[in-house]
């Protein structure tokens, strides 16, 4: 699995008005709904009410080129220059570490 945390910068409350277009249009469902998604869910963090956090976890970066190869990434980045945000992106490719586990509740 892949996992992508973009965070969304923006001013005004551009951020989270960007993140409930994308909700409302369909375009963050459609993404979900893509072949190899796992997860696309936006987060805010409580000491910076100007950005949003989206986690976004594909199968592979076959699924990741596939998602940026759609039409959809061209509704993205209309939405991001209207809301004139920019962006920082960190990247991870998780494993499984069972040793782990034992420091877990569930």
């Amino acid at each position: 699995m892949i996992t992508v945390n973009l965070y969304y910068k923006g001013k005004d409350g551009n951020a989270r008005a960007f993140v409930q277009e994308m909700e409302s249009s369909g375009i963050a469902a459609a993404i979900r709904n893509e072949e190899g998604n796992l997860r696309y869910q936006y987060f805010q963090p409580l000491d910076d009410p100007e950005t949003v956090l989206l986690i976004d976890s594909w199968t592979d970066q076959a699924a990741i080129d596939a998602h940026h190869a759609s039409p959809m990434m061209g509704q993205l980045a209309a939405l991001r220059e209207k809301y004139d945000l920019h962006m920082t992106v960190e990247r991870f490719v998780s494993d499984e570490y069972e040793a782990d586990e034992k420091f877990l509740r569930k």
